[in-house]
């Protein structure tokens, strides 16, 4: 009980202090409320799929292939495939992380792995249809070629700063989540 206690902790503060908010203001707290089932109701349509991609990406794709492509030694491809595939994704951000795992699980390189984050985060390709019509082609193009590199400066940057202990310990925790 109390294992169970301390996995949701946070959920539980955050469900109090609802409660306390909606007893003190009953308008806010319930505005809060439905913030929150809104936000809980667009995960539930959000993760499922997402899984089922990951189950097949993980049984389909078989690891060498991953490293071949996207690992240690995959040099510019590897940086071009991770920002492909981070720019052609679809759903929120936190959407990105399982499929990090996986690519982690895989052997994907730590900085190719960063670059599809920032891609994911930066350069969709729907919303980057949706600021041609909104915001004319020349800063729609404009912001994407200063996004990419920008990416892949700060990958660069942030993969050279963190140590390669570090590194192994993320790679190892990601494969303690997946056991």
């Amino acid at each position: 009980m109390i294992k169970i206690l301390k996995r949701y902790r946070a959920f539980l503060v955050v469900l109090v202090f609802i409660a306390v908010l909606t007893v003190v203001n009953d308008k806010l707290g319930l505005k809060a409320l439905t913030i929150s089932a809104n936000s809980f109701k667009e995960m539930l349509f959000v993760i499922p799929p997402v899984f089922v991609l990951l189950g097949l990406l993980d049984i389909w794709v078989p690891r060498e292939t991953m490293v071949k492509f996207m690992g240690e030694e995959s040099g510019i491809k590897g940086v071009i495939l991770s920002i492909l595939l981070g720019s052609a994704a679809a759903g929120p951000l936190y959407g990105a992380f399982p499929v990090a795992a996986v690519f982690m699980k895989k052997g994907v390189k730590f900085m190719n792995i960063l670059i599809f984050i920032g891609a994911w985060s930066t350069t969709k390709i729907p919303m980057f249809l949706f600021e041609i019509a909104a915001l004319g082609n020349n800063f729609a193009i404009t912001r994407l070629l200063v996004d990419i590199p920008g990416i892949i400066v700060i990958a660069f940057i942030i993969s050279r700063f963190v140590s390669k202990k570090e590194v192994e310990e993320i790679y190892a925790n990601v494969e303690k989540i997946n056991k």
